[in-house]
């Protein structure tokens, strides 16, 4: 795989740098920074002619940098959900536009504290194309790829989680519920929602309020349900805090 652009190649190399085979850089671009801290950690840099770089980057969005890794590494969900510090699981069903996924990984990356699963089928896998709309996010927030959606979602059930399903309408809005912790939450795609195999394994509905009839795009409710859950979660943390104390 590649990866373009300075943010998403620094913060691999600060993470996994075992990960990058190669640094390019383009000649006339200066990128000590990076060309600086690739070799800190022993990882080749060679410098092309404009031509050159532009005949193997195959992309214009790359800020004069590229670098050669490994297939990414996706995580294990069962170490995942048995990890003493659970985060927030973000079930993606049948999302397949690599800028949603990719805004996905950056917005939980920003929060902090989430886990996205994604099913081997009827789904965009980690591409280059979304890592590069991620920005470095997926050295943040690990990112598992399961055979069966169903079976994982019951998998973080029998872990103890609880599971929130995120429906157009019908649902409760979160700012009035208490959501419970450890959480996970299913998101379905904008044509088809979520699959009826999942709805039967969660523990309430959730809607966000409208007043147009109109509704966010899956990455943008993504956002909005993760800023929700991190202030619950917060609040949920202090007052339990509050009770041992």
């Amino acid at each position: 795989m590649r990866l373009y652009g300075k943010r998403s190649i620094t913060e691999r190399l600060k993470s996994n740098p075992r990960s990058i085979k190669k640094v390019y850089i383009q000649e006339h671009l200066s990128r000590p920074d990076i060309a600086q801290l690739a070799r800190q950690h022993h990882v080749p840099v060679e410098n092309l002619s404009e031509k050159r770089f532009h005949q193997l980057a195959q992309s214009t969005h790359h800020q004069g940098v590229m670098a050669e890794t490994d297939k990414f590494p996706y995580a294990d969900l069962d170490e995942i959900i048995s990890s003493e510090n659970k985060p927030v699981l973000l079930f993606l069903d049948r999302i397949n536009d690599p800028q949603n996924l990719g805004s996905i990984i950056r917005t939980s990356a920003c929060f902090g504290g989430f886990c996205v699963v994604i099913p081997v089928r009827e789904s965009v896998e980690v591409t280059e194309a979304v890592l590069k709309v991620a920005c470095g996010g997926e050295n943040f927030t690990p990112i598992c790829q399961v055979t069966n959606l169903a079976v994982a979602v019951q998998k973080a059930k029998e872990a103890g989680y609880w599971i929130g399903a995120t429906v157009v309408e019908e649902g409760e809005s979160p700012r009035d519920l208490s959501l419970n912790f450890p959480l996970g939450l299913i998101f379905g795609s904008e044509g088809g929602g979520i699959r009826p195999g999942l709805i039967k394994h969660i523990d309430y509905k959730l809607t966000l309020p409208m007043t147009a009839n109109l509704s966010f795009n899956v990455a943008m409710a993504v956002s909005v349900f993760c800023y929700e859950a991190v202030c619950q979660r917060k609040n949920s943390l202090v007052k339990k805090s509050s009770v041992t104390d």
